[in-house]
């Protein structure tokens, strides 16, 4: 009994002695003007590169491995000034540091980062040609990820070469991407910017806590209630980018009691113009999330999101009309009635609607699980010109007319100078077309109305192409500390998307109804003209005339589904970080048509596919795994690695060979193999931060559908390529020194390599055939570049912080290594076939299937070293840009004036953004006239050109 009881008195003391030892680093952290607490804010102990999280209430802890001796904590949330804090750590003692401030940071670029990114990327075409980020978009504190998302993005640089469709959007830890192309859709939250400030982003294939994640990285905007802090604020903007003025006026309230807490946003932003000419700009968002905190353990949130945005497009011009008219030339646009009016109308109105459930299982579980409905249309006009009139008494259809745009081939100069013989160039007739187009060179409205008054019927009308989807998103993210030291992460995720395409009748320019038929590429010459070979768009309602408002041209539904998992585990030691993950996924399309269209109809004598009700199920099973490490040498020197393996399904839009008029799937389509490993040191000490980093990834089995007219294939044309294999390898660096309290010098180089691998397959499909290709089928691209931006840029900079809450900053950027988008179809076997050597309609007419092969039919005047010279891809000029950044704050009272503002470009440098070879005229021998020719090409490259000096100006109140 005595024994039993000295043993339980010395356990006792053991247990006390042990708690006694245990060294804590505590505290807590506040907004410095109200006083509230801050959650979400990263604690970091900068010797061991420890770091947690402040919880609900603004505190935190360090129990494990503390560090003993001279510390410095830092203290960093976005939308504040990072702060350091000394502190002093013995052995067995707590130090409580509760009560540190965070001031609110007035300069913070995040505000203007969301601007430039999502307004611009709102002007995109379908196939990414003109987007100019790549889904690494939100402000970072790394240097590098800055100046890329800030600097670089004029300039259409994707870092590591990876475009939008390669990088993960989350609202809420519910993903954004579309299913149509891969890529966020970023005008479905555009004008959010103050309620978006709450992101976490994941670099690369790093560990993410909400999904398996893609190579551009992953980032998840929080838009919950409880986690913005209490407060308003308006702002107005001016500019001459995208907009000319944005109005904004948010506010939250904080938790308030009965575990209530909400927020709110309204924003517009308008403009005639941005800084291409005749791109209107008209937008409104609106965004409500309400949280109600059930208790301690359950939350539920609700998002409301509806950002509706109109605007203007621009387009790809040559160097002819760059040289005539510069770079703000828009050929879509024209005056009526004095007022400016744009052909080329992108019309998003989507609303997202959001169901978010937080349920705290344990203090080391939580689980949150959220339902997402989508839905809306997205519609984009243009001029349809190929409008026509039956004839019932003799059975025949007239009309047809030449494309009305302004800077159409056979309105500019060179058109007159070569003609169909270089040696009966008409110079006068070149001059006054040249005078014409620098005079005028607009679209003239009155002229759809005048034609379609002449005839009596609609050659013109202004046709809407839209996507009107519906989309449900069902998943539930858990995150679990299993340990102190190893924490587990997965999500089950299911997507189903319903999406109806038509085309629409928007105006019919004052003509009685337009002719619902399929009619082919007339080019001008069949005006008025009697056209035999002619389709119903769908044969089960013959010769109908579509009104304003109507469906007609095509109409098809695409249902999707998608149904992924994916599991996480992360390690955290003393000197290593580790973690391991994998993903399953499985991806089914079906088409399901509509119209039955005339040239693929269900009965095709021939046996090509048709057009009409559900088309064969397309179906992709697809994994994923991934590793990385971080390994921690001392407190500021670090390796980090990751690694990747995994497949990735192909978009709907990759699929179909041409949804609008049949059913046909891309002939043995296969998911994209993706692999890819980078390594980064990272060096930080109170003063310098840096990484260096190395990555290598290659993409195996890509798809790629794209759509032109060329007189090589003749008519409308669908380009398939496929196993397209890619590599991507380079460095990039990020160095930032703060020299002296208000001083910090920073630098930033990418230098990167992104080539085709090899010879992918090519073959070509329209109204007249389903698989045409030339020689072997292949498309000689191997070694060539991919047009990604500048393969090459570097920055160096300064920022000045004045301690009486101004600022001032300047860049100087350095690009290099861009080139131009090269023509599969020009490295196809067709460059070498002579148009006049074998009648294509002849072939066709013998066709059985819609297969055919060309072969055997070259020049007898070919080249190599021409032909070698006219291939070579056209790499762009190097250039250099100089940005300005300043900015002021005031406090009054409780509140914060400012303003913040930005000139790019300072120096009004021309330079080119990226660009692709036109397919009109590709062989061998139309390449040499078009060389010959004394007004230069009449069917050049087509170049984006990067705007000139431009500013951003945001004033603010704080409150």
């Amino acid at each position: 009994m005595k024994k039993s009881f000295l043993l339980f008195l010395f356990t006792i003391a053991f247990s006390l002695l042990g708690f006694a030892q245990q060294t804590i680093i505590k505290g807590s952290v506040l907004d410095g003007t109200t006083g509230e607490p801050i959650p979400d804010v990263t604690i970091t102990i900068e010797e061991t590169g420890q770091s947690t999280k402040t919880d609900a209430k603004g505190e935190f802890s360090f129990t494990e491995n503390v560090p003993l001796g001279e510390q410095v904590l830092k203290v960093e949330q976005v939308g504040y000034v990072t702060k350091r804090y000394p502190i002093i750590v013995n052995e067995g003692q707590t130090v409580d540091i509760s009560g540190m401030t965070l001031d609110y940071d007035s300069s913070d670029k995040k505000d203007l980062f969301i601007i430039s990114i999502s307004d611009e990327n709102l002007n995109g075409e379908d196939d990414g040609l003109t987007d100019n980020v790549s889904g690494l978009l939100q402000a970072s504190r790394d240097v590098f990820l800055s100046a890329a998302a800030f600097d670089f993005s004029a300039a259409f640089f994707r870092p590591r070469g990876l475009d939008n469709a390669n990088g993960k959007v989350l609202i809420n830890g519910v993903e954004m991407n579309k299913q149509f192309n891969g890529r966020p859709q970023w005008g479905n939250w555009g004008g959010l910017n103050d309620v978006q400030r709450n992101q976490e982003f994941s670099m690369g294939m790093s560990a993410n806590d909400y999904n398996f994640g893609d190579l551009a990285g992953t980032n998840n905007i929080m838009m919950r209630a409880s986690k913005y802090r209490r407060g308003g604020r308006i702002s107005y903007a001016s500019a001459n980018r995208s907009y000319q003025g944005r109005i904004m006026a948010s506010y939250s309230s904080g938790l308030l009691k009965g575990g209530w807490s909400y927020s709110v946003l309204g924003s517009r932003r308008f403009g005639e113009e941005g800084y291409i000419d005749g791109t209107l700009y008209d937008a409104n968002s609106l965004f409500v999330a309400v949280e109600k905190q059930i208790n301690e353990k359950h939350s539920l949130n609700f998002t409301g999101i509806y950002a509706q945005n109109r605007r203007g497009r621009s387009t790809a011009i040559t160097q002819e009309v760059f040289d005539l008219k510069g770079r703000r030339y828009n050929p879509f646009w024209g005056m009526q009635n004095g007022e400016q009016r744009n052909s080329r109308i992108r019309e998003i109105e989507e609303p997202i609607l959001m169901l978010n459930h937080y349920w705290d299982v344990s203090p080391k579980v939580r689980l949150n699980t959220n339902v997402a409905y989508q839905f809306g249309e997205v519609g984009n006009t243009r001029i349809d010109f190929f409008g026509a009139r039956f004839d019932e008494e003799n059975g025949q259809l007239y009309g047809g007319a030449r494309n009305p745009t302004p800077e159409y081939w056979q309105n500019l100069p060179s058109f007159f100078l070569q003609g169909n013989n270089p040696s009966t160039a008409d110079n006068e007739a070149a001059f006054l077309a040249q005078q014409r187009f620098v005079n005028d060179g607009q679209l003239n409205w009155n002229q759809f109305y005048e034609a379609n008054a002449l005839n009596g019927y609609n050659i013109f009308a202004l046709q809407s192409n839209v996507n009107k989807d519906q989309q449900w998103t069902f998943n539930s993210i858990i995150d679990a500390e299993l340990t102190d030291n190893i924490k587990i992460n997965g999500n089950i995720n299911y997507r189903y998307l319903n999406s109806e395409n038509f085309a629409r009748v928007e105006d019919l320019f004052g003509g009685p109804g337009y002719l619902d038929t399929d009619l082919p590429f007339l080019d001008g010459e069949g005006f008025g003209q009697s056209v035999e070979i002619f389709a119903q768009s769908n044969v089960r309602t013959p010769n109908r005339i579509a009104q304003e408002g109507d469906k007609y041209n095509y109409h098809y539904d695409i249902n999707a589904n998608v149904l992924s998992s994916f599991v996480q585990a992360q390690f955290k030691y003393n000197k290593v970080d580790f973690f391991l993950g994998a993903s399953v996924s499985n991806t089914s399309y079906q088409r399901e048509g509509f119209f039955e269209n005339g040239y693929f109809t269900n009965d095709n004598p021939n046996g090509i596919i048709g057009s009409f009700g559900k088309s064969d199920k397309v179906d992709f099973t697809n994994y994923g795994v991934k590793a990385g490490a971080t390994f921690k040498i001392t407190g500021k020197h670090l390796i980090d690695v990751n690694a990747s393996h995994f497949t990735k399904a192909p978009g709907i839009r990759m699929s179909f060979a041409n949804a609008r008029q049949n059913n046909l799937l891309v002939r043995n389509l296969e998911s994209e193999t993706i692999n890819s490993v980078d390594a980064s040191y990272i060096f930080r000490s109170p003063t310098v931060k840096a990484r260096l980093t190395g990555y290598y990834s290659t993409f195996e089995d890509g798809t790629e559908v794209n759509f032109f007219f060329s007189e090589s294939v003749g008519n409308l044309t669908q380009e398939i390529i496929q196993n397209i294999d890619r590599r991507n390898f380079g460095a990039e660096l990020g160095i930032e020194a703060q020299v002296t309290p208000t001083i910090k010098l920073k630098a930033a180089a990418a230098m990167g390599q992104f080539t085709f691998t090899n010879n992918p397959d090519v073959y070509y499909s329209s109204d007249r055939f389903v698989d045409l290709t030339f020689e072997d089928g292949t498309t000689q691209l191997e070694d060539f570049h991919v047009s990604s931006g500048p393969e090459r840029v570097f920055q160096v900079g300064f920022e000045y912080r004045d301690p009486d809450f101004w600022n001032f900053g300047v860049t100087t950027n350095f690009f290099s290594h861009t080139y131009v988008d090269p023509s599969a179809l020009k490295r196809s076997g067709a460059f070498i076939q002579d148009p006049d050597a074998f009648d294509l309609n002849q072939i066709l007419t013998n066709d059985v299937d819609g297969v055919v092969n060309i072969r055997g039919n070259g020049f007898n005047d070919y080249d190599e070293d021409i032909a070698r010279n006219i291939l070579k891809q056209e790499r762009f000029e190097d250039y250099m840009l100089v940005n300005l950044t300043g900015g002021k704050s005031w406090k009054i009272n409780d509140y914060f004036v400012g303003f913040f503002a930005t000139v790019n470009n300072v120096f009004n440098q021309d330079y080119r953004t990226g660009g692709f070879e036109q397919a009109r005229r590709l062989d061998y021998r139309s390449q040499i006239e078009e060389q010959n020719n004394s007004g230069g090409p009449i069917f050049g490259n087509r170049y984006f050109f990067g705007n000139g000096t431009t500013y951003y100006l945001n004033v603010y109140v704080r409150f």
